[in-house]
């Protein structure tokens, strides 16, 4: 008689739902997969009464935690309610209470992962966290034990979804930022306050994350340089499609000569790069190792079921875990070398914009500087072959010596 595996599901939301839904509709073959019996005991939402049909389906709902983390017979409990404080005192409770913990909050791991990780490892519980980074890509699960022996290089990701769809739009249907930010918001895509994504913090906690899988490198918010794309032109596009490039909001983790750089901003990537080709409100993270070369993950980035898949696929290796009495291990976290900051990277080519004056005209001492045609008041700068050092310098001689004030700078991934 195979064992049975309850779970406590914390959230029934979007993803909450569709969790339920692919457990629910796939118990015989999760069953054979696993060798339990894998049944969700009890759900928390904020108020029961809101949820008539469920009630009336016999859907196991609660609108207090405690009974979920003092029931011993639930032994995952899966978080997809989102928040921060409120889930951290919920996961908290849990793996003290003995129980492994499934979660798609990117925002809480980015802020108290180091903490959660090292709580669950004291307890003896497992934590896993697939689908907090690029919704339907196990990316995560790959660097954790697919590139577990390699040593990276280098993780880019177009890992927000409401952004490359507004850029999507703005490079090839040459919709104003206004414009592809408000249909965005029509499709549901972007939020009323669409800050987090537009302003690149919600990839900056995927980077979090990832930096830390793939370079065994903890970095906080304050410390990953984030820009977001809300400065992006229409002529910026053109400029960069004469250089070669397309713009995409990238987030970047590199090892240069020992040293990690980490940040997140619109980048020019090369037209005939993989990365140039994912579009709309698809993710993509593209790994570069020393030993497996260059390779990508693409797919969908959010949505429902994407995002419910990953989860899934979280809490049926918790349940072989518990079945194989192995919870606990603790992820196996790459280790290197490299120091984190002080990278000093060369970019093949820049592209800046800066705020056009009246028969401005410029002159270079860098060879490796071009004046490139303005547009609508906007003037453009491409420099070629510059390191990160170079380029703070040039920026400054340019604002000393002309006066010029910089709108936007992208760099070549």
């Amino acid at each position: 008689m195979k064992e049975t595996v309850k779970i406590g599901l914390l959230g029934f939301g979007t993803v909450g739902y569709g969790v339920y839904d692919i457990l629910k509709n796939n118990q015989e073959k999760y069953a054979s997969l696993t060798q339990t019996n894998i049944e969700v005991s009890k759900i928390l939402v904020h108020d029961t009464a809101a949820f008539p049909e469920a009630l009336a389906a016999g859907i196991p709902l609660t609108d207090q935690f405690e009974e979920i983390a003092q029931d011993d017979s639930i032994s995952i409990v899966v978080e997809v309610m989102g928040t921060v404080d409120v889930a951290r005192n919920f996961i908290t409770k849990a793996l003290n209470s003995g129980k492994n913990v499934v979660t798609a909050n990117k925002d809480l791991l980015a802020v108290h992962g180091e903490e959660l990780y090292a709580l669950a490892e004291k307890v003896g519980k497992d934590l896993y966290f697939e689908a907090s980074v690029a919704g339907g890509i196990p990316i995560l699960r790959a660097l954790n034990e697919s590139y577990i022996g390699d040593n990276l290089q280098e993780v880019l990701g177009i890992v927000n979804g409401t952004t490359n769809f507004m850029l999507t739009k703005m490079q090839e249907e040459h919709y104003s930022y206004a414009d592809a930010l408000a249909l965005a918001q029509q499709l549901g895509f972007a939020e009323s306050d669409p800050t987090g994504d537009v302003e690149g913090l919600d990839a900056a906690r995927k980077v979090v994350i990832l930096t830390k899988l793939a370079f065994g490198k903890t970095i906080t918010m304050e410390q990953l340089p984030t820009t977001g794309i809300s400065a992006l032109d229409l002529a910026d596009f053109e400029r960069a499609k004469a250089l070669g490039y397309t713009i995409k909001l990238i987030g970047s983790s590199k090892v240069v000569d020992g040293h990690l750089n980490v940040e997140v901003a619109p980048m020019l990537v090369p037209s005939d790069h993989p990365l140039a080709h994912v579009k709309n409100e698809n993710n993509a993270v593209y790994v570069t190792g020393e030993a497996v070369g260059e390779t990508m993950m693409y797919g969908p980035g959010a949505g429902r079921m994407p995002t419910a898949n990953s989860v899934v696929a979280d809490i049926l290796q918790v349940a072989k875990n518990i079945k194989e009495n192995r919870t606990g291990k603790g992820l196996p976290i790459i280790t290197s070398d490299v120091v984190l900051g002080q990278a000093n990277p060369t970019y093949t080519d820049v592209l800046l914009r800066f705020k056009q004056v009246e028969n401005q005209g410029l002159t270079f001492a860098h060879p490796q500087l071009t004046q490139l045609d303005s547009a609508d008041g906007k003037g453009y700068i491409h420099a070629s072959q510059v390191s990160k050092q170079e380029l703070e310098a040039i920026k400054d001689q340019l604002e000393k010596n002309h006066q010029l004030v910089f709108e936007a700078v992208y760099q070549s991934i």
